[in-house]
């Protein structure tokens, strides 16, 4: 039964359309579609929040280790 599944899902990737391997950012067949467009859009947004994010984290850490060396030279 494995190898039959294996050879149906082989001929099934075969014979697909190439269109539908790729999203519109990746593609590149219509760069001036509003698919496109909202792909690109959501790629940048995404990778705002996650340097934004980032950026915190590293802020609180630069903090964190100012204040605890500030704790010593104090004490």
């Amino acid at each position: 039964m494995k190898p039959l599944r294996t050879i149906l899902f082989l001929a099934l990737a075969a014979f697909a359309p190439v269109k539908t391997f790729a999203c519109a950012a990746c593609y590149g067949g219509n760069i001036d579609s509003p698919m496109a467009d909202g792909m690109n859009w959501a790629i940048l947004t995404l990778g705002a929040i996650v340097a934004t994010v980032l950026g915190a984290f590293l802020t609180f850490l630069i903090y964190a280790i100012r204040q605890k060396r500030g704790a010593y030279r104090s004490g």
